[in-house]
């Protein structure tokens, strides 16, 4: 997301809340946010592909414990496993 945005962590500060929330209002304002969607779609669409509205997840993996179990020494549910290349780490929604 951050390369998608261009915002270099290392020489930029992430924008705040209220600065995005100043950008949403006017796109909503001016009606804007379709009009960009429909912009953004329009390349792939040529090709045959379509973007659709949806949710972006940020999938960064952390380090974390390699306990996988709660108390009642069953696994936790929310806890999924996943692997990058040949080593695997376990994950779990914010």
């Amino acid at each position: 997301m951050r390369n998608f945005v261009g915002i270099d962590l290392a020489v930029e500060s992430v924008p705040d809340a209220t600065t995005l929330l100043r950008v949403s209002h006017l796109l909503e304002k001016h009606v804007l946010t379709q009009r960009i969607f429909e912009e953004i779609n329009a390349t792939p669409a040529e090709q045959g592909q379509f973007m659709r509205e949806g949710t972006i997840v940020d999938a960064t993996i952390v380090a974390a414990g390699p306990l996988t179990k709660n108390k009642a020494k069953q696994r936790d549910s929310e806890i999924k496993q996943t692997r990058k290349g040949k080593q695997f780490y376990f994950s779990m929604k914010a």
